[in-house]
């Protein structure tokens, strides 16, 4: 079976359900063809708000805690919004740059911007400048709008237009007819092999029908949906237009980058019924039992393959969890497959499921031809939410959307696949180099170029080590250039200027040359068994009690013991993710509460038990007291 019909799916609704394997076939046979149209919703993502504008004026839209707007505040507000940036310039095909955090207003700004006919190109305030730079002038940004402080920091190239702090009077506000929305709602990067980000542009239609025909998930105008995702991020494109499209509320998580208790008392605080999650953030969140299941009705996760033990622990523990396991690469609109996991799928490996809301999927050899039912093959998927392709890079474009003789347009993952016999899909891997972490994306050869471009490295080749279960660390292995030889530390610092935070690798090792296999390629599996703890000869200094009991916490998270004081949270192989759960601990164990900038800003173990020592002489001041009576005394 290699093709599969994404109107035979979940529920009855979707179309006539294949009743024995001969059935299924033919149904697979005639999918690529025979998929129906997709609906036409004219005047694009716009057009979902304003028509709940019209049936429900007065029903919750958007909410971040410090502003809450109705579906019909939401629509005026987008209008005078984009009536405004038209009267700065902003035509239909523009492509405008986005740059502000998340908030009620990034939601009323992109709306706002294909008011006005432009395509969004949304920017992340915490990627490096130069890399913010490149993405921008493949897209040929024409304009920059945004918060004004992030538009002054950052400084981008060319025009800037911060937008107002306050919602503008109604006066001025652009009405349908005024608007003409470009086919391309967004673009979004990805990793590039080549060194240089990949623009995926993603049309209007293809948003539309993922969020209109969600028989995937279970999305009602009584639900509040998470928006905590980055704007550069696939996956918020679900969670904002998902909830839009359904009448329900988007709950904007504000916080750059949460905790684990953060995200657990916005849900609380704010009601937030479905949420997606990372798959990796998932599996350290059920590996803690979190009490965020425990509030929420719906969960869809995606990005990485799921932890069969970890859905098992969350289905059991919070049985009326509807738990949802979503495939799709960026070029495929967010997801392009998706499952709704059981109990019974918990005891072997948790499939990707069905394709959805238009997409078609085929299973091809290497010929291009269909594999045999149960057979390992390449996924292709075509159907009506396939991006446009790739902005400025036609070759690119060429390569990986190809016509296909029997099915049509098809986009080619390099994912391998195979079907069962009713139709659900397996995901065995890659067919190249490619890897997914934490929920990313990410080109090896986009941080081996970034590398060999030090002029200390000679060679450099990246891979993911794993480990533990649901633990993908990315690592990189350099060969040194002749002369002073460059420190681990020093050349992530170097990195981190240019890349954004997920392609920093979260360890470098030093070697003396990359292992090759018998055809010469770089060996990837050989280079997971030269990882190594980063460590010193020098004796080390005995530990305080605090610092063992941070000891304790960091040994537990990253999977190895941690014996001294200057240990390095980062060159142990301490990631972003791990210092979240660190964080938790530090929280649950010890009474304090430490953000991840000041984590961050002290990596050691020493330097962690004095944070924790200050925080806990702050919160019990009453117990030490000062001695400044006893000085006003002596005077």
């Amino acid at each position: 079976m290699t093709v599969i019909d994404p109107y035979t799916h979940i529920t009855p609704k979707d179309g006539p359900v294949p009743t024995s394997r001969t059935d299924t076939a033919t149904a697979a046979a005639t999918a690529g063809a025979a998929a129906p149209a997709p609906a036409v919703i004219h005047g694009g993502l716009p057009a979902l708000v304003a028509r709940h504008a019209r049936a429900t004026p007065d029903a919750l839209a958007v909410a971040d805690g410090d502003t809450t707007l109705t579906y019909a505040q939401l629509d005026i507000q987008a209008r005078v919004l984009a009536a405004h940036l038209r009267d700065h310039g902003v035509r239909r095909g523009d492509r405008v740059a986005l740059l502000m955090p998340r908030s009620a207003r990034t939601v009323v700004a992109q709306l706002a911007l294909w008011w006005a006919g432009a395509v969004c190109v949304p920017l992340d305030p915490a990627h490096p400048r130069p890399r913010t730079e490149a993405m921008a002038a493949d897209a040929q940004v024409t304009l920059t709008i945004g918060d004004h402080k992030l538009l002054e920091s950052a400084a981008p190239t060319g025009p800037t237009l911060p937008l107002p702090g306050e919602p503008q009077l109604t006066v001025g506000a652009m009405t349908a007819a005024d608007a003409d929305p470009d086919p391309t709602a967004f673009i979004m990067f990805t990793s590039g092999s080549t060194g240089r980000p990949k623009g995926v542009t993603v049309p209007h239609h293809a948003v539309v029908e993922l969020v209109t025909r969600t028989s995937y998930v279970t999305i009602t105008p009584r639900d509040r949906v998470l928006f905590h995702s980055p704007m550069t991020f696939d996956a918020s494109t679900f969670e904002v237009w998902g909830a839009i499209a359904a009448g329900a509320a988007v709950v904007v998580c504000t916080v750059e980058r949460p905790s684990f208790e953060d995200l657990a008392q916005h849900v609380e605080r704010h009601g937030v019924t479905v949420a997606f999650l990372t798959t990796a953030l998932f599996h350290q969140l059920a590996a803690r039992r979190s009490r965020v299941f425990s509030l929420l009705r719906g969960v869809v996760v995606g990005g990485e393959a799921l932890a069969a033990q970890h859905a098992r622990e969350v289905l059991c523990a919070f049985p009326w969890l509807e738990l949802v396991n979503g495939y799709g690469p960026t070029e495929t609109t967010t997801f392009a497959t998706a499952h709704r996991v059981t109990a019974a799928d918990c005891e072997g490996q948790i499939p990707i499921g069905r394709p959805i809301a238009g997409a078609t999927v085929h299973v091809l050899d290497v010929d291009r031809h269909p594999v045999a039912e149960g057979q390992r093959g390449e996924l292709w998927i075509g159907g009506s939410r396939l991006a446009h392709g790739y902005v400025g890079q036609p070759e690119l474009t060429a390569q990986r959307f190809v016509e296909h003789p029997a099915y049509g347009r098809l986009y080619r993952t390099g994912d391998l696949v195979s079907a069962r016999p009713d139709g659900v899909l397996d995901f065995h891997g890659r067919t190249d180099d490619q890897v997914k972490v934490r929920g990313f994306r990410i080109e090896p050869g986009e941080v081996e170029h970034a590398l060999r471009e030090q002029p200390d490295v000679d060679d450099a080749a990246v891979t993911v080590h794993r480990p533990g279960d649901g633990d993908a660390r990315l690592v990189a292995f350099v060969v040194a250039a002749p002369g002073p030889v460059p420190r681990a530390e020093a050349l992530r610092d170097r990195l981190a200027a240019v890349l954004p935070a997920h392609l920093v690798p979260d360890g470098v090792t030093l070697v003396d040359r990359l292992p090759l296999t018998s055809s010469g390629k770089v060996d990837r599996r050989g280079l997971t068994a030269l990882v190594g703890t980063a460590g010193t000869d020098a004796p080390a200094a005995p530990m305080s009690p605090l610092e063992q009991a941070v000891a304790e916490i960091w040994s537990r998270a990253i999977g190895t013991d941690v014996t001294r004081p200057d240990a390095d949270f980062i060159a142990l192989g301490g990631h972003s993710l791990l210092a979240l759960v660190v964080t938790d601990d530090l929280r649950e164990e010890l009474g304090v509460e430490l953000a991840l900038a000041d984590f961050f800003g002290a990596p050691t173990v020493a330097g962690q038990a004095a944070l924790v020592e200050r925080a806990l002489l702050a919160l019990h001041g009453d117990l030490h007291p000062d001695d400044t009576a006893e000085h006003t005394d002596e005077h």
